[in-house]
């Protein structure tokens, strides 16, 4: 056992009496000990709860055998952090909570780990350090928040978010406002849409690291308890077994994951993410792979944002599972790839099925013929650049307008509210990219305030930095180059032409060549508007959206 390292012979009586000052007895020090790894804290949504599912997996270990051992890690909820400085700490923790993992998994060598994350980048990050140290590991989440109802109708976070453009457009009262504030989160779990967080559960599931059920099993049911019991049960089976990450987590399993994105139009963090955690596991993830994929892949749910249904109403048609099995049937998903259930995807989807087909609709009858997400390219994102194209209303795919241009999201938030957002313009927030932010702030206050203000259908938003996966309309992250490395975005001025086509996947500036060259030659050098702390060390490690914002090697 790995974890005799620190336990067994004579040499370790001292380890050995440090677990009895903490009340370990001879036979559980004996047994293998297994590391569980535990996000639970008081400030996001999804993770008040943790605890609860801590000890239903530490309680499945005891019964299969072992010994739980649990540690912290920390966790930024993006709601509370959005709109303000705190949002430049939020993708920046993923590096950290990848690191901190590796450093207690090193330091305390586990024989196997049980991962419990739930939000934004908690899960990305624990992915990362799963695939880094390639021990035996399971996954489970704490859930998906139940969808509010406020006058018989489904709402979100989301929804608030957008209420704050529609009453400074008078199109909501603050009263009703208010009421929403108060009805629209309902209790724990992650936040009810298909929005990073839910995003990246699914997958998770999709990957084939986390047990069926992961990604959809709200956090309010009991169901979600018994998952929590079962994946302490089998990370026994997975250590007996020898089973690693990385043998789970190959090419075919991201393909996997991938495919499965694009069926329910996930977040477009996930094109930020997927590449990251295969870095860990040495596979290069190019972006075109996301638009070839998508490409023979429907998109057949619309969640939140982009529709009525939220994860729930997922879970209910029979989720991930059921996706899988019905984009099995066009060859998107290979099923020899294997799962922590110690069984192939194909063995899993034996007995899944489509449950409701208004929320996981047939084949025949996708929203679209192509996935959720598209990557654009073009003269103003020569490295790419994401949009949630499941999310864009038909008026918008193909679309030509004015750029505006704002060097942070502040600028624009407040150039929105204002009321000096018009028709067809389209909007550039830039030096909010993962050099410039530093940090790459999501960009859900302006977008829910285009929404809110009811400029969606005819105004796009272009940035360096990224998007919730609560976004809907035309926003257009993650172009690449950044501003803050020269990239053409820094190039764009007031009133300058840009040129939508997402069906063609491009992005184009319609300037010149010669014009921007003699821009770049009169652009000034980037100065940081952070120089001490954390950020300062994050914007010199970190590399392009392009790359997943991973660390240079």
């Amino acid at each position: 056992m790995r974890s005799d390292l620190m336990k067994k012979g004579l040499e370790r009586a001292p380890h050995r009496s440090l677990f009895k000052a903490m009340g370990y007895i001879d036979e559980e020090i004996a047994r293998p000990l297994i590391g569980v790894v535990n996000s639970a804290n008081e400030i996001i949504p999804g993770h008040i709860h943790l605890d609860l599912i801590t000890q239903d997996v530490k309680a499945g270990i005891r019964m299969s055998g072992g010994t739980p051992v649990e540690f912290p890690v920390i966790g930024v909820c993006d709601g509370v952090a959005m709109g303000h400085a705190g949002m430049k700490y939020s993708l920046a923790s993923r590096e950290l909570i990848a690191d901190s993992i590796e450093i207690m998994a090193m330091a305390h060598p586990f024989d196997a780990l049980v991962f419990i994350p739930n939000c934004d980048k908690i899960i990305p990050g624990m992915l990362m350090a799963a695939l880094r140290l390639n021990i035996p590991s399971i996954f489970i989440s704490g859930g998906p928040m139940l969808a509010g109802k406020m006058n018989g109708k489904a709402v979100d976070l989301i929804s608030v978010f957008e209420g704050v453009g529609a009453v400074k457009s008078k199109r909501m009262t603050p009263a009703n406002l208010k009421q929403l504030e108060d009805c629209a989160c309902p209790g724990c779990g992650s936040c009810s849409g298909m929005y990073t967080a839910n995003s990246m559960n699914c997958v998770t599931e999709a990957l084939g690291l986390g047990l069926p059920g992961n990604g959809t099993i709200p956090a309010v049911w009991a169901a979600r308890r018994r998952l929590a019991k079962y994946a302490g049960m089998q990370i026994m089976d997975l250590f007996k077994k020898n089973i690693k990450p990385r043998d789970i987590a190959t090419l075919a399993a991201f393909k996997n994951a991938i495919a499965v994105d694009m069926a329910l139009g996930c977040s477009t963090n996930t094109v930020l993410h997927i590449p990251a955690i295969a870095h860990e596991a040495g596979i290069k993830l190019d972006l075109n792979l996301f638009n070839k994929i998508s490409e023979k892949t429907p998109n057949l749910c619309k969640l939140s944002p982009a529709g009525p249904h939220h994860i729930e109403d997922l879970d209910t048609a029979g989720g991930i599972q059921a996706v899988m099995k019905v984009i099995a049937a066009i060859g998107s998903i290979d099923k020899k790839a294997l799962t922590v259930t110690g069984k192939t995807v194909d063995t899993n989807l034996k007995n899944a099925r489509v449950l409701d087909d208004k929320v996981i609709r047939p084949l025949h009858n996708p929203y679209s013929p192509q996935g959720g997400i598209a990557v654009l390219r073009g003269n103003l994102a020569p490295d790419g650049a994401v949009v949630k194209q499941s999310a864009v209303a038909p008026a918008m795919q193909i679309n030509e307008g004015k750029a505006r241009v704002f060097d942070s999201e502040d600028l624009a938030i407040a150039a929105i509210l204002g009321g000096r957002i018009k028709d067809g313009d389209i909007v550039i927030i830039r030096y909010e990219g993962p050099k410039g932010g530093p940090g790459m702030r999501e960009m859900l206050g302006p977008t829910s305030a285009i929404v809110g203000m009811g400029l969606d259908k005819t105004v796009a938003l272009l940035t360096d930095g990224r998007f919730s996966g609560g976004t809907q309309g035309a926003a257009i992250g993650h172009v690449s180059p950044e501003a803050a490395e020269g990239g053409t975005i820094a190039l764009v001025k007031e009133g300058d032409t840009i040129a939508i086509n997402i069906p063609a996947k491009t992005l184009e500036l319609k300037v010149s060549d010669k014009e921007l060259a003699k821009r770049r030659k009169a652009l000034k050098p980037f100065q940081p508007a952070i120089t001490s702390g954390y950020l300062v060390r994050y914007a010199k490690l970190v590399t392009s959206a392009s790359t997943g914002a991973v660390f240079k090697d």
